[in-house]
């Protein structure tokens, strides 16, 4: 899954992506480059990042989609906690909707659920205001487990089938760095409890820039395949991140390995 902004204050590429026809160059990149969906977000969702009005970020996001849908034939998903958001970007070709919040507004699971489109259901505490004010766990696997359970039981109730559903256990969203550490390797536990996919949206944050010394977004590519493949080890199977190419190579070397029984001695 290729990430793409359009946003002039996301905390590694904002502002790059806000014209139409840059946003389909860049989605065409991220295709040739090995992405299989492009996930197009238009509010930032950064620890400390105020949010934006519905308005506006339907306004950022509905002419990036209508024109990724005459330009490119991949799956296009809208990364968005709201349901009039979501509504609008269904309507203009979003074929899967990336809630953060894990259908925290009450209207976005009725949104959905007509429309067959996919959701990916992210956890996370709070508002991208409040939410490094929100990472007090007893076990953080069971408690994201539990609550991201309570967002699939939302889903059902609405009629969303669960084959439609993708789970992220929300590396970053009100999460220390060691519980970020802790959910990587632990993602096939959660799969194996809740009996879904999990996505694994790691990339550039910033527990890998603390990992590498304090290295910068923009310097964070090589970390961010390194948490892709040991999320792959642990059950992950979809991967949202910045650089497609990095991440499809090792990846795909990786599943080539990772797929062959190991022997007996």
């Amino acid at each position: 899954m290729g990430i793409l902004n359009v946003t002039p204050d996301s905390f590694s590429d904002g502002g790059r992506f806000l014209d139409p026809a840059d946003a389909v160059a860049q989605a065409r990149r991220m295709a040739a480059e090995g992405a299989d969906i492009v996930d197009v977000g238009g509010e930032s969702t950064r620890p400390g990042a105020p949010p934006v009005s519905a308005d506006e970020e339907a306004a950022r996001v509905v002419p990036v989609l209508r024109a990724l849908r005459e330009a490119l034939d991949l799956p296009v998903s809208v990364d968005t906690r709201r349901a009039a958001v979501a509504r609008e970007a269904l309507a203009a070709g979003a074929d899967v909707v990336n809630d953060v919040s894990g259908l925290a507004d009450a209207e976005m699971a009725s949104v959905v659920a007509p429309s067959g489109a996919g959701l990916v259901l992210m956890h996370m505490r709070g508002t991208p205001e409040t939410m490094q004010r929100l990472t007090d766990y007893g076990d953080v696997v069971d408690d994201v487990a539990a609550e991201l359970a309570e967002s699939l039981a939302r889903a059902d109730a609405a009629g969303i089938a669960r084959e439609r559903v993708v789970l992220d256990p929300g590396i970053g969203f009100a999460k220390t760095a060691e519980q970020n550490l802790e959910l990587i390797a632990s993602l096939d536990r959660i799969g194996a409890q809740l009996g879904r996919p999990m996505l694994l949206g790691a990339s550039r944050k910033s527990f890998i820039g603390a990992l590498l010394g304090g290295v910068p977004a923009d310097a964070r590519d090589a970390g961010t395949v390194g948490a892709c493949v040991a999320g792959l080890a642990r059950g992950a199977r979809l991967f949202r991140v910045h650089d497609v190419r990095a991440a499809r190579q090792a990846l795909d070397v990786a599943w080539a390995v990772l797929r062959i029984p190991a022997r007996a001695p």
